[in-house]
């Protein structure tokens, strides 16, 4: 039996769309396991030390993303916002940060709960849930949490789980679809990300001479670029002025790989959608990935 909080129609203000240096949309996965870890920490300082928030599902109902274009633009720019004036009345410089507004429902797995806390755990996260940040954004209001047991050999029972994520898009990896590229056509990490992403304009002409223009992808589906982690590129040590005194400094950069929003009702398996922190020391990376993602890969 598997235990997970639903914490349901989360509505964001503001989170951070500039999910990797070069990317920009929905926010990144390191963003979502970072704010469920905040919460798990908050519940460690409220007396629940045993709790460990093991994985998490995101659903989005709705997203906004904030970016304009005019008639007879090519792009599309970003919609920026002033910061309050200097003392002296001068503005600050302006930094352009790419921002959006969504709901999303987040389902957490979660071991180590006595059964005898449960109203302490409920109580907590409905509490704490208002207070904090979500992707750098605040929340603006959410459903009371909810907390479900799973047998996963019962199918009404993960229906149930399904359902409560509905209407939405889970946000799964496809991290496959980049690895069968670059093995059977020897293309580089760079190229099998764009090979998925670019749109194809074909032009066909029939025996009367009409042209049709067709538009498609490689692949079907609602394939996304998403930053899913960190790739280390110095070695352990300390940096003037670091946040944590206690815990080794590195520089690192974003890594990106392919995602897809699907409908809840198309997920087969709970672990298809469940994102969790997975360490490699040996090649530097710190990563978010599925939990079917790492059976694949034999982590």
């Amino acid at each position: 039996m598997r235990r997970f909080l639903l914490l349901p129609h989360i509505k964001i203000h503001n989170a951070n769309a500039m999910s990797s240096p070069y990317t920009i949309g929905f926010p990144a996965m390191t963003a979502w396991l970072g704010a469920v870890h905040a919460l798990q920490r908050h519940l460690h300082q409220h007396g629940l030390r045993d709790v460990q928030l093991t994985g998490v599902a995101v659903s989005c109902h709705q997203f906004d993303l904030q970016t304009y274009k005019g008639s007879g633009d090519f792009v599309h720019s970003i919609v920026g916002t002033a910061n309050p004036l200097d003392k002296d009345g001068s503005r600050p410089a302006f930094i352009e940060e790419a921002r959006c507004h969504l709901e999303v429902s987040l389902l957490v797995e979660y071991q180590g709960l006595d059964s005898d806390d449960l109203d302490q755990f409920n109580n907590e996260v409905n509490t704490q849930l208002l207070r904090m940040k979500f992707a750098g954004g605040d929340v603006l209001s959410a459903k009371p949490v909810e907390t479900l047991a799973v047998d996963e050999d019962n199918d009404q029972d993960i229906k149930k789980v399904i359902t409560k994520l509905m209407l939405g898009h889970v946000l799964i990896e496809r991290r496959d679809l980049m690895m069968q590229t670059m093995q059977e056509e020897g293309k580089d990490a760079l190229d099998a990300l764009l090979d998925h992403l670019k749109v194809m304009h074909r032009a066909s002409q029939d025996d009367d001479g009409k042209v049709t223009w067709t538009s498609a992808r490689k692949t079907t589906g609602w394939l996304v670029p998403i930053a899913t982690g960190f790739q280390g590129i110095s070695e352990l040590g300390t940096a003037k002025h670091q946040r944590d005194t206690q815990t080794p400094h590195r520089f690192a950069e974003s890594v990106v790989t392919l995602g897809e929003f699907v409908m809840p009702y198309r997920i087969k398996a709970l672990d298809d959608m469940l994102w969790q922190y997975r360490v490699d020391a040996e090649q530097n990376l710190y990563l978010c990935q599925t939990l079917t993602t790492s059976n694949i890969l034999g982590d």
